[in-house]
């Protein structure tokens, strides 16, 4: 059993730990203090005479200035869930709803959200058990808390919605006795960030490992291509240094250090952008990454639904920290830095296939009759394409909703989903890279590269052939996508 606990600033890497892990974890004591001071603070202030506080026993909303009376202030957050979980289109994935109650859980037990402890522990319990509420990608606008998604989400409390379990999709009063939800609970669980936040956790592990494999597939692009690596120097960077590129210089240093073709005299006297400017490239993705995970680790850590109730100082205040501005720009940040990867991704796979440096056109070793790696390359550039229209900055747009009471929203939970598709197709670039480097490194053979960059090869080879006749290709690209994902680039 792992114990969470509020003591801890938990960073992007911890929290993917903990969404791997198989052990099951339980409220640390510190959170279950301050869950519990919190919500019998709360239950004692709204039962002075004339109190009269935001969503918890008022209408929401622009009907804020509607009050509630004490016998319906349970049925008012009842139908808070309900009335809000109108989302629409395709299901969150399972790895995203999962981060999105690992969050929650987090969030809500901090004693700033008044909520009892049994309803945190019920979500955990759904962690626990892999139990995924559905919840679909549609409908949040990324201001006043991610509300259609997490009313999918912790609808299952009611006994109400469905949840997937090994595989299967049911209702959820087939698992659980539905809980009491107390005041201001229904509030509490659909405002916050968790949604975007969710999302930006699952696509920043995946970042993090597609920018050291981009380092490395980049790297035998370039013995494939033959390349000089003056432009790879030290010196280079040290004269405009930035941390991103100098790292990407050094990491790309140690994936071709040692190999005997690399040592050998080229002819050329410099190389493409796509293979001289990897420092620069790659290394600038790798500061925005390191800029948007430093918004997430500081929104995961953070408490982002509405009203806040401070106990000790006796104080509910109804602010904002539910609004997805920081987070939208971080993603759509992200989404531009990622998308950049597979840009320049994409045009090396176009440069080692277009006959040049002793290479066959199209790797094919008797072109005309066999198409050889053409089509992957236009495949490439689609998903390239579909990553550029994906880049549009949804944080630029805001449409007024709840009859203008809430004026300004983030559109943060669309830049979110954009992202997530945006590292998938960045994924799927980088295997058709990688699927070229090794068919072109192929014909300098019977050299070597490097120790490590021939364990690529060689590992890969394991799974995907060289390609010496035409042959059915779809496979192939899937088999190398899920070689990334299964392969340490470190």
């Amino acid at each position: 059993m792992a114990t969470l606990s509020n003591q801890k600033h938990y960073t992007i890497e911890e929290l993917g730990k903990l969404l791997a892990a198989t052990e099951p974890h339980e409220l640390g004591s510190d959170m279950i203090q301050a869950i519990e001071h919190c919500h019998q603070f709360l239950k004692q202030k709204i039962a002075k005479p004339g109190a009269v506080f935001y969503g918890i026993n008022t209408g929401f909303g622009s009907l804020c200035d509607t009050v509630i009376d004490s016998n319906e202030l349970e049925q008012l957050q009842i139908n808070l869930l309900r009335s809000h979980a109108c989302g629409t289109g395709d299901r969150v994935p399972n790895e995203v709803v999962r981060a999105m109650l690992l969050l929650k859980v987090l969030g809500l037990s901090k004693g700033y959200s008044g909520v009892q402890k049994e309803t945190v522990q019920r979500l955990l319990d759904f962690f626990n058990q892999y139990i995924y509420p559905v919840v679909y990608e549609q409908g949040s606008l990324g201001a006043s808390g991610d509300l259609a998604p997490l009313a999918h989400l912790c609808l299952p409390l009611l006994g109400e919605g469905e949840v997937e379990q090994n595989g299967k999709v049911q209702s959820t009063n087939e698992l659980y006795k539905p809980i009491i939800l107390g005041p201001k609970e229904g509030l509490a669980l659909i405002n916050g960030t968790q949604f975007m936040s969710g999302y930006g956790t699952i696509i920043l592990l995946k970042a993090a490992k597609l920018i050291e494999a981009a380092t490395a597939i980049s790297a035998l692009s370039a013995e494939a291509f033959a390349c000089r690596y003056d432009a790879f120097d030290s010196l280079v960077h040290a004269i405009r240094p930035h941390n991103g590129q100098m790292h990407e210089a050094k990491q790309f240093l140690k994936w071709i250090e040692g190999s005997p073709f690399a040592a050998e005299t080229k002819t050329q006297v410099q190389d493409p952008y796509s293979f001289r400017c990897i420092p620069q490239v790659h290394g600038a993705t790798r500061g925005a990454v390191a800029h948007v995970l430093s918004v997430f680790e500081t929104e995961v850590n953070a408490v982002s639904d509405n009203p806040n109730i401070f106990a000790d100082e006796d104080r509910i205040i109804s602010g904002g920290n539910f609004h997805g501005q920081p987070l939208a720009l971080a993603l759509d940040y992200l989404k531009i830095a990622l998308h950049e990867l597979g840009n320049i991704s994409e045009r090396r796979t176009y440069q080692l296939v277009s006959g040049q440096r002793g290479l066959p056109s199209f790797l094919a070793p008797k072109a005309g009759v066999n198409s050889g790696f053409m089509i992957p390359q236009y495949t490439a550039a689609s998903i390239v394409s579909k990553n550029k229209q994906l880049c549009t900055p949804a944080s630029a747009d805001s449409i007024v909703s709840s009859n203008g009471q809430e004026d300004h929203v983030s559109m943060g939970a669309n830049a979110a989903v954009q992202a997530y598709e945006v590292v998938n197709n960045l994924q799927q670039i980088l295997a058709i890279e990688l699927m070229t480097a090794a068919q072109a490194f192929e014909f300098r053979r019977p050299k070597k590269t490097s120790e490590k960059l021939e364990h690529i090869y060689h590992t890969f080879r394991k799974e995907i052939p060289y390609i010496e006749h035409d042959t059915y290709m779809h496979p192939l690209l899937i088999s190398s996508n899920n070689f990334i994902t299964n392969f340490n680039f470190e």
